[in-house]
């Protein structure tokens, strides 16, 4: 919607250096109808906005975490990540042997709060038991999807939107379907768990990776969720590895 916006005003812009009377005539009232269509239609989202703002009390704490995970220590993030995927990854394996259904999502930088507003808020360091608790069979959020923000568990029990491609495999379920649909509409990684066959799976950008292992799972997590800084350092770590192994094998060859 902002990019639309963005173009009707560089669209004026340009009718008024050229002089397109007529045009700019039709886009100025297109702008001025426009702002009013969009206080119409996004009236709910704006009342929320108002009511939290409301009930927000500021302080110099706050504004300095804000600011901070604004400007995103990425020492930080990509610690707290790797451990996030490090519990994904032990608790899929495990609810891979034992057959019971997963599905989390990892939101990334489109924002789910509207899918986090069906569920049950959690907000939660992750571990492997917390995740084996959450789908437990008993449990009741266990039918749900997981959401993962942050590198933490945000919300868990909540409802996706299921996929319309009629290309999918008729031996694919629901968690399956839920799954694609959330990667069609969005760029999260969805870790899916069959409860039938046990299979790990990723979706992502509207595909299926299938039948995955633990270890290929983790690769995958790892190269999409940790942000090239951390890759640059794991590079140039693996670099100076290289050069001490070098110099050790040499020495020892002497």
């Amino acid at each position: 919607l902002f990019k639309g916006i963005l173009v009707i005003f560089a669209l004026a812009a340009v009718a008024m250096l050229l002089k397109l009377n007529t045009i700019l005539w039709i886009l100025s009232n297109t702008i001025s109808v426009g702002i009013i269509a969009v206080i119409v239609v996004f009236q709910p989202e704006l009342r929320k906005i108002l009511e939290k703002l409301g009930r927000t009390s500021f302080s110099l704490t706050q504004i300095r975490k804000t600011v901070n995970s604004i400007g995103g220590n990425s020492f930080e993030n990509n610690s707290n990540m790797m451990r996030c995927i490090n519990a994904i990854c032990d608790s899929c394996a495990i609810l891979s042997k034992e057959r019971t259904g997963a599905l989390i999502v990892i939101e990334r930088s489109t924002r789910l709060g509207d899918i986090i507003a069906t569920g049950t808020l959690v907000d939660a360091s992750p571990s492997a038991e917390l995740i084996r608790n959450i789908f437990f069979k008993n449990s009741p959020l266990h039918d749900g999807a997981m959401v993962i923000r942050d590198g933490r568990v945000h919300a868990a029990g909540c409802f996706l939107p299921l996929s319309n491609n009629y290309d999918i495999s008729r031996t694919l379920g629901t968690r399956h379907r839920a799954a694609l649909g959330m990667s069609e509409v969005s760029d999260a990684l969805i870790v899916i768990v069959s409860e039938e066959t046990g299979a790990i799976s990723v979706a992502k950008d509207g595909k299926l990776n299938l039948r995955l292992t633990v270890n290929s799972l983790n690769s995958i997590l790892c190269d999409e969720l940790l942000s090239e800084q951390e890759a640059k350092k794991g590079s140039a770590m693996d670099t100076l590895m290289s050069i001490f192994r070098r110099n050790g094998h040499e020495q020892e060859s002497k």
